[in-house]
């Protein structure tokens, strides 16, 4: 597997087909990332488990916190890494040993011998992405904001264009868009 280049149908696949993800490094402030990605997910209906050592018997968004992967006691379909490169390898080993479908390290954290691991192990493996950003981007729901989409300029519209700048939001699925 090539981890600098994911195509669409792999990186869709494994949203589409795992809906109970592990968020190891999930945070109770609502300024950093981890907050707003497990925030977002949760709203896409996913079943997103905060992990934090530190925050373990509290909740975050409602949802109950874990220590570790191992104390969680569910099936966990993706574990998803917010923390350093260097604590990916130890995450991914326990990854492993609850028997997770796949890994994902989130933007900034690339780990090639925890991944090396994870797939020799039969694991799917994402490295330096997002999974709220994924899910926006191949559902066409992060182009409302103009992001790449072609549709807001700083181009004056042309006399008579219509609609120009308007873009209806696709309806929640359990279906990502194509």
């Amino acid at each position: 597997m090539n981890h600098d280049s994911y195509s669409d149908a792999y990186i869709r696949d494994i949203l589409v087909q795992n809906r109970v993800i592990a968020m190891v490094g999930a945070s109770p402030n609502a300024s950093r990332p981890s907050y707003f990605a497990m925030k977002y997910l949760l709203g896409k209906g996913y079943r997103v488990v905060p992990v934090n050592p530190g925050q373990a018997g509290k909740t975050i968004l409602d949802q109950r916190v874990f220590a570790s992967l191992s104390d969680i006691g569910e099936p966990i379909e993706i574990v998803d890494i917010f923390r350093n490169s260097q604590a990916a390898l130890p995450i991914t080993a326990e990854a492993i040993r609850i028997g997770a479908k796949v890994v994902w390290m989130q933007l900034g954290v690339r780990n090639d011998e925890a991944a090396q691991l994870a797939e020799q192990a039969g694991l799917k493996v994402v490295m330096n992405r997002c999974p709220k950003i994924e899910y926006g981007r191949l559902s066409g729901e992060i182009s409302w904001a103009g992001v790449n989409s072609g549709v807001l300029s700083s181009k004056r519209p042309l006399l008579g264009a219509k609609g120009g700048q308007q873009r209806a939001l696709r309806s929640d699925t359990d279906e990502i868009g194509s």
